[in-house]
């Protein structure tokens, strides 16, 4: 994902020296469906420098609050596996109380529908939609 730079910038929310924040590319299993990166490469919190690990709480905090500003959502799920690329992508997932879909461990299964085709994916237009409003957010948010 790093390496295709038009196809990280279609889906960049807001970015600093060390953290990017990226709606899910398609097919997205929610709207709102967000990762926080690391902008170097690292494993996970393990791997943080000094200077990351100071941040990383309230960069995490500011991008959740983001997710729900925009998304309207109940609340924000926060996971990270570091399985699928070995690199510290962390998931915030909104959390909607009136889809079942998004709630607890429900959420990985309606990832893996997606992913295979079994479920659509949230359509294109709405996640352009919420990229275009998290973007205009996002400076609020991270108080630049």
């Amino acid at each position: 994902m790093h390496q295709n730079l038009s196809h990280l910038a279609e889906h960049e929310l807001w970015r600093s020296e060390r953290w990017l924040l990226r709606h899910h590319p398609q097919p997205s299993p929610l709207m709102g469906w967000c990762l926080l990166d690391s902008r170097r490469h690292l494993g996970g919190p393990i791997d943080f420098a000094p200077a990351e690990a100071r941040e990383w709480g309230l960069i995490v905090q500011q991008a959740a609050q983001l997710v729900k500003a925009v998304s309207d959502c109940d609340r924000v799920y926060a996971i990270a596996f570091g399985e699928g690329a070995r690199h510290l992508h962390l998931h915030l997932i909104p959390r909607h109380g009136d889809d079942d879909r998004s709630s607890a461990w429900s959420v990985a299964d309606l990832y893996r529908r997606v992913e295979a085709g079994a479920e659509p994916a949230a359509s294109a237009e709405r996640v352009q939609r919420f990229i275009a409003e998290a973007r205009a957010h996002a400076p609020a948010c991270f108080g630049a």
